[in-house]
């Protein structure tokens, strides 16, 4: 029988830095995820925690990591060619056919830019399939930015707006909070419209309640919970919030049941 909480043992393909802080691992994998997931990744006496997959293709995936605490610290001591420890994927992550046909406006802050990246890869490759394509992406300044390169491509086929908290110097794109760029979006055919919006809580309570205070229905309103997950099966309760175990019935919620999941 296998043991569902026993890690197995990949190869790193490739390490690529982003930022100061964060790195994109491509891993060799025969795991076949869905958009907006996440695996539980590990070193042995080290520890594991949840990271969401970013980017996924035939034999491979991608996470982006940030080095905030001991696990990380050794991860980023890897190289390509090194082994790394993954269960998984995990969780209901974003349907892409709820998306089709509809005006698509997806907004995130910081690090919540990784989990939805598969998710806007795949509609800007098919921007036939949305009516409509907007992304507002905030970040604390020019140097956190994730992704550049993508970015430029989205450029090409979405209407998308970078924007920053703050920036010294040359700055060429916008500086503000996302809740600011979201009041100014001219919305109309209000019920063809789906929002998705993944960043730090407090961002997405407030980028929510603008879109609220335009008419779009809580269900139309999609949200990513970035909460901390042990065992990721239901097990061990850390995530439990109520009686919702954000593990297994997310991360990916409507706002009309996010909105009551209060810490």
């Amino acid at each position: 029988m296998n043991n569902p909480f026993l890690p197995k043992p990949y190869k790193i393909i490739d390490i690529k830095q982003e930022t100061d802080l964060e790195y994109t691992f491509k891993i060799e994998t025969d795991m076949a995820p869905y958009f907006g997931q996440f695996c539980q990744v590990s070193i042995p006496k080290v520890g594991e925690a949840p990271i969401s997959i970013c980017a996924y293709g035939d034999g491979w995936l991608d996470m982006t990591i940030r080095k905030v605490g001991t696990l990380t610290n050794k991860l980023f001591e890897l190289s390509a060619g090194d082994t790394i420890f993954l269960r998984g994927p995990y969780g209901i992550g974003f349907n892409k056919d709820n998306y089709n046909g509809k005006h698509l406006i997806v907004v995130t802050g910081g690090t919540g830019l990784a989990p939805i990246k598969s998710l806007i890869n795949h509609f800007n490759d098919n921007i036939g399939d949305v009516k409509k394509f907007d992304l507002i992406m905030g970040f604390k300044n020019p140097d956190s930015v994730l992704f550049g390169d993508e970015i430029e491509k989205w450029k090409e086929n979405i209407d998308t707006i970078l924007t920053v908290d703050e920036a010294c110097g040359i700055w060429g794109d916008c500086v503000g909070l996302v809740t600011e760029h979201v009041a100014t979006l001219e919305l109309e055919n209000l019920e063809e419209i789906e929002v998705i919006i993944v960043g730090p809580p407090m961002m997405m309570k407030f980028t929510a309640l603008e879109f609220l205070k335009k008419g779009i229905a809580k269900d139309n309103i999609w949200v990513s919970f970035e909460r901390n997950m042990s065992c990721a099966l239901g097990k061990c309760g850390h995530c439990k919030i109520d009686e919702t175990y954000v593990c297994i019935e997310g991360p990916v919620f409507r706002y009309s049941k996010a909105e009551s999941l209060i810490d």
